[in-house]
């Protein structure tokens, strides 16, 4: 029993390398379901983690290497290729001498994978984050890049274009993520002990606004997910802030 949480974290991983496939592929649209498939044994493992007291440091390391893969390689590669279409570059790239300057902006996508890289491995050692996190969890990074992947394929692709169709949008999107991964500023966790509105506020304003935006957004709204999130974490802050002064 155990292994299973081990067990569990494997399959994230597994599923980070297999998407790191289709996108190579030139498939971003089911390299983005195999990072949501991730993203959900990410949460199974700690789950089962917790239902069976199955922790060790091991699996504390095996899930933070998942992680890289899966929510920092994988989203990159995927930004990569966004970024390539965007600059009308053809596939298989071929390195010149005049291609140099291209290959080197389309490079600009590994500050993804290295910034989630340094998130997880602070997490680690901060014991801060217990019940709240400092900076963008790297899920949630993923999330923000497979949102916009589903907006286009599933929604109104006039509108996720004019991100994905920008090269200049696209490199606007990877420096943000980048940077609120390894930034301080305190975010929500979803993680809570009880479903009373009183210290759930930002919670239930997340929920809240989400539903809203899907009902009259439809999947163009998924690119909506994470800015939510962050403004219920500011709006929460807020909130601990006043009950505080009180």
């Amino acid at each position: 029993m155990k292994h299973i949480p081990n067990f569990i974290t494997s399959l994230n991983l597994t599923s980070g390398f297999v998407s790191i496939i289709f996108t190579l592929n030139g498939d971003p649209v089911s390299a983005s379901w195999l990072i949501l498939a991730a993203m959900i044994f990410d949460f199974l493992d700690g789950f089962s983690a917790r239902l069976l007291k199955a922790y060790s440091d091991i699996g504390k390391e095996l899930d933070s290497l998942a992680d890289v893969v899966s929510f920092g390689v994988a989203p990159g590669l995927i930004i990569f290729l966004l970024l390539a279409e965007a600059l009308g570059v053809s596939q298989p790239f071929t390195i010149t001498s005049d291609s140099l300057p291209v290959f080197l902006l389309l490079c600009s996508s590994a500050v993804m994978p290295v910034c989630a890289a340094l998130r997880l491995a602070i997490f680690n050692i901060d014991e801060t984050q217990a019940r709240s996190f400092k900076g963008l969890p790297t899920p949630a990074s993923a999330l923000a890049v497979i949102s916009i992947v589903f907006a286009s394929f599933y929604g109104d692709p006039g509108i996720s274009k004019s991100i994905t169709g920008s090269p200049a949008a696209m490199l606007i999107l990877t420096l943000v993520l980048s940077l609120l991964m390894v930034s301080r500023i305190p975010l929500l966790s979803l993680k809570t002990s009880h479903l009373r509105f009183k210290g759930n506020e930002g919670r239930y304003l997340l929920i809240i606004m989400t539903v809203l935006s899907f009902a009259f957004g439809g999947i163009n709204a998924a690119p909506l997910i994470i800015p939510l999130y962050i403004l219920a974490s500011l709006a929460s802050l807020l909130f601990k802030e006043k009950a505080h002064n009180l």
